[in-house]
């Protein structure tokens, strides 16, 4: 199984990459885990748009879904599309409003709201707390995290490994059984840890380190860090709470994610 980092900006993209996007392969499939601000130039810098064979969505925050209207464009207007896109329509897998906050999305004026309806060119399907999801070789478990919207996290796993994405998420009893003994645990760390930080929004690298060492995980990756959060501070915290190998990502890495070994294998190497 192969993780691609195609952004990684925590709530809003950055002065130097987009924010939420990760690029899943497996046996000749690929799935897309959110579709962030600048995601989608991200992906189309390496694979064509319409090479993906599902997309999922933790939440609908903007930072994770802003380039979905733009998919849309290309999935209805594009004049030398490689395969007829009503025919074989993407599936969409994401909370339950998804198909209609994306039409909201995509319509410009209430008039086009009532006749909107992107079913044409996707398949959508809504998670369940606890709830499985077979596409290709992956198995998907999706769990229901604490966020102030409705969000879940994903257990993802082949037959030569198990990746976790804890969408965003404050700590919670569901992040130790999403990640139990997995061979990546790709964690949310938006700020350094403090007292004042709102309950029930995101992890500090303290609280993304707790999680890994008592889920028992094989490596641990920091993403969705804010721009304006220190970096080094977060990457500190959670080195200083999980025993095993910590990295932050950056938009570009690449990781091999298998039992015997993760490794990356492009990017900045970390």
């Amino acid at each position: 199984m192969l993780l691609t980092i195609l952004g990684c900006s925590g709530s809003l993209p950055g002065p130097h990459g987009p924010a939420s996007g990760y690029l899943v392969e497996a046996d000749g499939c690929r799935l897309a885990i959110e579709l962030g601000s600048g995601v989608l130039a991200a992906l189309q810098a390496r694979h064509d748009a319409f090479s993906l064979d599902a997309l999922l969505f933790s939440h609908l925050h903007p930072d994770h879904c802003a380039d979905f209207t733009t998919l849309a464009v290309i999935r209805r207007y594009h004049t030398h599309p490689p395969h007829d896109t009503r025919k074989h329509r993407l599936p969409v897998h994401g909370p339950s409003e998804t198909a209609d906050r994306f039409a909201r999305a995509y319509a410009e004026t209430a008039d086009e709201l009532l006749t909107t309806d992107l079913s044409d060119v996707f398949e959508f399907h809504t998670f369940a707390d606890g709830g499985v999801t077979r596409i290709g070789p992956f198995e998907i478990t999706s769990v229901r995290v604490d966020h102030p919207t409705e969000t879940y996290g994903f257990r993802i796993a082949t037959k030569s490994g198990t990746l976790a994405y804890t969408g965003d998420t404050g700590p919670c009893d569901a992040l130790r059984g999403l990640a139990r003994d997995v061979d990546v645990l790709l964690s949310e760390a938006t700020w350094t840890h403090s007292d004042d930080r709102p309950p029930g929004t995101h992890l500090s690298g303290v609280q993304a380190g707790q999680v890994a060492a008592e889920a028992g995980v094989g490596r641990l990756l920091l993403t969705h860090i804010a721009p304006w959060t220190d970096r080094d501070a977060v990457l500190a915290e959670a080195r200083g709470r999980f025993p095993g190998r910590v990295d932050v990502v950056n938009q570009g890495d690449t990781y091999a994610v298998d039992r015997s070994e993760v490794r990356v294998i492009g990017g900045h190497g970390n």
